[in-house]
């Protein structure tokens, strides 16, 4: 029993230190997508491997990173997702030279136990069926018709707010469509938004030239720097629901009310409770 706690301990002790270290290595995690990219207003461009969607996205991701590491004593390691489309949108050889790149899928935690000092988003769409949102879905256009967190219609905007905000990260910017900027000011007022296009329906826009966004960003993300420290995370209090409305292809299997925290509602749209965000999330998130 004494060696077990002991381990536990050890366990704890290891983890505070290592969100210490990383918090002391002043460090902003970049999560990135396409649909909210400056000169991408149709499904085709969003392809991963569309030479001039990366070549766009990229320029976006570079001028945040250029911003964020403007002021050494606030930043001083950016690290960028690759998070549209199974991960397969970035190239090492492109990337800013003073970011790191991760590939691939980060699973529930998205390494936010790592401590950073706050996360930002790059290309950002809006949530499902949100009026003026180009392209706009929650996690799956294909998959999942909408998604509610204690009743309230959600995207990955407001889940990975969430998320950081179990870990005490703050979201302190985002660049992407109007609609995107405004669903971060719904929960974060004081997040550093930079909107390089606006909606006029799913598949239609006004957007900024490449070099017009890329500016744009790069000073939003500067003025996003300086924030660190006065935006606080974003925290849902518990107890928390998280409700997913899937599309008629996927449809529930005849076992989904066997997953724990599980609540069917009907066909397509399962419910799953915790005593808090990250166990309602981690629930909703298992196959």
């Amino acid at each position: 029993m004494e060696a077990r706690s002991l381990g536990r301990a050890g366990i704890l002790a290891c983890a505070i230190v290592a969100a210490l270290h990383a918090q002391a290595r002043k460090t902003v995690f970049l999560i990135t997508d396409a649909e909210g990219v400056a000169g991408v207003c149709r499904q085709d461009q969003t392809d991963p491997k569309d030479p001039e969607m990366r070549q766009l996205l990229t320029g976006e991701i570079n001028a945040a990173v250029t911003g964020l590491l403007s002021d050494p004593s606030k930043v001083d390691e950016v690290i960028v997702w690759d998070g549209h489309d199974g991960s397969q949108s970035l190239s090492a050889l492109t990337i800013h030279p003073r970011a790191k790149l991760i590939i691939g899928d980060l699973g529930v935690t998205m390494t936010l136990e790592r401590g950073y000092a706050a996360i930002g988003f790059v290309g950002q769409h809006a949530r499902a069926n949100r009026k003026g949102g180009i392209m706009a879905h929650s996690y799956s256009s294909l998959g999942i018709q909408t998604m509610l967190m204690n009743g309230k219609p959600v995207g990955e905007i407001e889940t990975r707010a969430a998320l950081a905000g179990a870990f005490n990260v703050p979201v302190i910017f985002l660049s992407g469509d109007q609609a995107a900027a405004d669903d971060l000011h719904a929960i974060l007022p004081d997040a550093e938004a930079a909107v390089v296009k606006e909606g006029f329906s799913n598949y239609a826009c006004q957007t900024l030239s490449a070099e017009a966004a890329r500016d744009l960003i790069k000073e939003g993300a500067t003025h996003a720097l300086r924030k660190i420290g006065q935006i606080k995370p974003y925290k849902v209090d518990g107890p928390v629901t998280i409700q997913i409305e899937y599309t008629t292809r996927n449809a529930l299997g005849v076992d989904a009310h066997l997953r724990p925290g599980a609540e069917i509602v009907d066909a397509r749209t399962i419910r799953y409770s915790g005593r808090d965000f990250l166990e309602a999330w981690t629930r909703s998130q298992r196959p």
